[in-house]
C-alpha cells in the first residue's frame, strides 16, 4: 500500500505538459508560501501503454461537501484509507461510471483528442482563475533539500504523484495495492459553482479486488487488459433516502433487470458508505422488469447528509453503484432517480 498517501491543496501556477522523453503531465502548485509539483501518468509501462480515462466536468458527489467540511489547509495532508471520508476509492466509493472509463492517447494530431489536451484545458482553467482551488490525491515525495525541482525549479523538490487508482496490480506494483488510497485531480471553481473531476487507471489493472489488501480477485492475466465491466445487467435506479418521519424500515432501493431473463439474487446486499449492509433474501428479479428492496433499518444506512449506495453480488463484487448529494436528500418522500 502506499505509505504518504494523502491530498494536496493549492493554486495552479503554471503547467508542463507531457512529451516522450517526460511522459507525466506537470502542475506547479503554490500552497501558502511553499511549492509543490502534481506529476500525472499519461502513459502505461506495462502494455497496452494508453491509459484508461474519465473526466466529469460537472463533478456531482457528497465527497466534495466532505472536502469542504474538511476545511484543508493549503499543502499536503495526508489522510486515512477509510470509507466515509475524502480518500478516494474508484471501485467502493461510485465516484464515477467506471464503465465509461476509455483508453486515451496522451498525444496525437488534431484537436481535443489526447490526453495533454483534456488535461489542459481545466488546468489552464485554474491557473487564470483566481479563486480556483487544486485538489490532488495521491502518494507524497519530499521535501528533497537543496535539490531543486527538475522541472519548475523551485527548492526544496516536494510534490505528489500516483495521480491514478492504486489498487488492483499484479506483478511489480502489487506492493503499491490497498483501499480508498486511489489517486485522483479535483479542480474546484467556487465563483462558478463548479467542481471537475479527473480519474485515470492502467488497463491491466483489475477491477474486482480484496476488500482489506485492494489485490486483484479477478483470473484474468496480469498483463491482460481489464476494461471495467461496460453492462450490468441489475442496476440501481433510484432510491427513497428521506422518507417522512421515521425512516425505519421506510427507506428501499429500486433495482431494474435489463436481460432477458430472471436473475436470481440470493445473498446479495446493499450497501452505504460505511461498508453497513442489508442482505437480500431467496428473491428474484424477473427480466425487464423493477423490484422494490425495501432496507430493514439494521443494514445499510441512507444518511440525508448524501452518501452512497452498492449493489454487491453473494460473493461481495460490485455489480453497481450511485451516489446522491445532501441537496438531493434534503426533500422528504421524494424519490431519487440515477
Amino acid at each position: 500500500m502506499l505509505k504518504n498517501y494523502g491530498v494536496l491543496k493549492g493554486k495552479a501556477i503554471e503547467r508542463e505538459m507531457a512529451s516522450p522523453s517526460h511522459e507525466h503531465f506537470q502542475i506547479h502548485i503554490l500552497a501558502g508560501t511553499e511549492h509543490h509539483r502534481i506529476a500525472i501518468n499519461v502513459m502505461s509501462q506495462l502494455s497496452p501503454p494508453e491509459v484508461l480515462f474519465y473526466m466529469d466536468e460537472n463533478f456531482v458527489h457528497p465527497i466534495t461537501d466532505n472536502i469542504v467540511q474538511a476545511n484543508l489547509p493549503d499543502g499536503y495532508t495526508k489522510i486515512p484509507s477509510r470509507p466515509a471520508g475524502i480518500a478516494l476509492d474508484f471501485i467502493r466509493g461510485n465516484l464515477f461510471p467506471t464503465q465509461e472509463m476509455k483508453p486515451i492517447p496522451y498525444n496525437q494530431p488534431g484537436a481535443d483528442n489526447d490526453l495533454n489536451e483534456k488535461l489542459d484545458f481545466y488546468v489552464q482553467q485554474a491557473i487564470n482563475d483566481t479563486d480556483a482551488v487544486v485538489y490532488a490525491f495521491g502518494e507524497k515525495w519530499g521535501p528533497e533539500e537543496n535539490k531543486p525541482d527538475q522541472y519548475f525549479g523551485f527548492t526544496p523538490g516536494n510534490g505528489i504523484h500516483d495521480i491514478h487508482m492504486n489498487q488492483g496490480n499484479s506483478g511489480r506494483f502489487k506492493k503499491d495495492n490497498g483501499v480508498y488510497q486511489d489517486g485522483g485531480l479535483l479542480l474546484h471553481f467556487p465563483s462558478r459553482n463548479k467542481w471537475v473531476a479527473i480519474f485515470i487507471a492502467f488497463q491491466v489493472q483489475a477491477w474486482h479486488t480484496d476488500d482489506q489488501t485492494g489485490d486483484p480477485l479477478n483470473t484474468l492475466p496480469p498483463d491482460h487488459p481489464q476494461q471495467p465491466e461496460s453492462k450490468t445487467p441489475v442496476r440501481i435506479i433510484a432510491a427513497m433516502v428521506n422518507p417522512s418521519k421515521d425512516d425505519v424500515g421506510k427507506e428501499f432501493v429500486v433495482l431494474f433487470n435489463s436481460d432477458n431473463e430472471a436473475i436470481a439474487l440470493h445473498n446479495w446486499r446493499i450497501a452505504d458508505k460505511a461498508k453497513l449492509y442489508d442482505v437480500l433474501g431467496n428473491i428474484f428479479i424477473e427480466a425487464h422488469t423493477s423490484l422494490k428492496v425495501r432496507l430493514s433499518g439494521n443494514g445499510a444506512q441512507l444518511s440525508n447528509k448524501g452518501g452512497i449506495i452498492s449493489l454487491l453480488d453473494q460473493e461481495g463484487n460490485k455489480i453497481d453503484g450511485v451516489s446522491y448529494t445532501k441537496e438531493q436528500a434534503s426533500v422528504e418522500n421524494r424519490l431519487i432517480q440515477f
